[in-house]
């Protein structure tokens, strides 16, 4: 797995994290297969454990608790030591009047663009 994240074939569209106990899983990350394995190939969207101190755990499910809360990767990448690291944050969904808002401004820069191109 780490050698298809060198080669930049890890894809988080869809990844979020959850508790199992006391530890942090992150689910719906797609790592691909290492193109160069020969027989052994891991499973792409495995659940993966992250590892952090008890106190950073004990903080993020704290906060990750609170309704509205998701805990979800940010950017993976390799430190200088050739760990693969995950940066994660806590992030809250829109409510439906913002989703209103955000699609109203989409459609009139949609809007602007094709006026533009005559």
């Amino acid at each position: 797995e780490i050698k298809s994240i060198r080669q930049g074939k890890a894809n988080m569209t869809d990844a979020f994290c959850t508790f199992v106990g006391s530890s942090l899983y992150v689910r719906n990350l797609h790592i691909s297969e290492y193109s160069h394995s020969s027989f052994y190939h891991h499973d792409i969207k495995r659940d993966r454990v992250l590892l952090l101190q008890k106190k950073e755990l004990r903080k993020i499910k704290m906060k990750g608790e609170e309704k509205g809360f998701t805990i979800v990767p940010l950017r993976i990448f390799i430190n200088e030591r050739g760990f693969a690291k995950m940066e994660i944050a806590l992030a809250q969904g829109k409510k439906e009047f913002d989703k209103r808002d955000s699609i109203k401004e989409r459609d009139s820069k949609r809007e602007l663009d094709r006026a533009m191109k005559f």
